[in-house]
């Protein structure tokens, strides 16, 4: 399997981990997800981030989940997150992981590093730690409260060669993307690979900045390989016709607490898992929050049935 660089493009699915009713890793679903998100036409995949439910797993789970996953991915390639406030269970699952197949590896800063200098401390250590696994950083301050300048930012990229890709999920951000992106030129440095999480939700005009892509997780991948395939045709307005038709499910799903069940419930619909089960702690949907969904989604494939795109992957569930 090929390792990410600076050059990876495109989408990278966020995958769910999919359980049984009883609450035990699905190995057949695992393979039905991996093969509708190579289907949707994904670049890659991304697996064991927070809405995978990583903290919910065993070390023995997480590596077993991993080895499925790369197994049926064949040659896309599979980064996985091993982001931790320790080092050594970072080192032994990234070992594991890279010894398996996969493409690289994610990490987030821990919270509480509160100034560049913590932050810059902090990425040369892991960079060190971890030799020459290539790696995605993930940029995402509502999460665990760790904000990024865009001069660090361009720095640490610069400084540490293994960091491959930008994971952007600093909201709002786009005039971050533009600051980086301009740093890049009058520093004359790597143009490094920038993708985009949020569920998607700014995508558009994420890629009008600048952007290569998305990792994320949202449960039409898709629509948003084709926002991506679409806008580097030069389609900009068809792009974003797109996009805006699915805009209210991508908002739903991005409720913070019940987005992924939302999310795993519309990929059971979609036939992609067997179970929406979550993991204690996590919510449940309940008769109104179903009814919702069913609106939804039924309301999206009646705006798409006119536009060419209402194929068998947006029939009404």
């Amino acid at each position: 399997m090929s390792l990410i660089d600076e050059k990876s493009r495109g989408v990278f699915a966020i995958a769910v981990t999919p359980f049984t009713e009883d609450g035990v890793v699905d190995f057949a679903s695992i393979d039905s997800m991996v093969d509708f998100y190579l289907e949707s036409g994904c670049s890659g995949l991304t697996i064991l981030g927070v809405m995978g439910e990583a903290p919910k797993l065993t070390a023995e789970e997480a590596v077993g989940f991993t080895r499925r996953v790369i197994k049926r991915a064949g040659n896309t390639p599979v980064v996985v997150g091993v982001s931790g406030p320790a080092f050594s269970p970072m080192r032994a699952l990234t070992n594991e992981v890279m010894d398996s197949g996969a493409a690289g590896v994610m990490i987030a800063p821990m919270a509480g590093l509160n100034t560049d200098q913590k932050i810059e401390s902090y990425f040369r250590s892991v960079t060190e730690l971890l030799g020459k696994t290539p790696i995605v950083l993930q940029d995402y301050p509502p999460s665990n409260g760790v904000y990024f300048s865009t001069n660090l930012l361009v720095k640490l990229f610069n400084d540490l060669p293994t960091l491959q890709v930008l994971k952007h999920e600093d909201w709002p951000g786009l005039k971050k993307v533009t600051e980086f992106r301009g740093a890049e030129v009058s520093a004359n440095i790597r143009r490094i690979s920038i993708l985009v999480g949020n569920g998607g939700l700014f995508l558009p005009q994420e890629l009008q900045r600048g952007v290569d892509g998305a990792m994320t997780g949202f449960a039409f991948p898709d629509m948003l390989v084709r926002v991506v395939k679409l806008h580097a045709e030069g389609k900009e307005d068809e792009a974003e016709d797109l996009f805006d038709a699915y805009l209210p499910l991508c908002k739903h799903e991005q409720q913070v607490g019940i987005g992924l069940a939302i999310r795993k419930e519309t990929l059971r619909r979609r036939g992609v898992i067997r179970t929406n089960f979550l993991r204690s702690p996590g919510p449940t949907l309940d008769s109104i929050d179903q009814a919702e969904l069913t609106h939804l989604i039924n309301r999206l494939y009646r705006r798409l049935e006119g536009t060419g795109h209402a194929t068998e992957f947006w029939r009404p569930i």
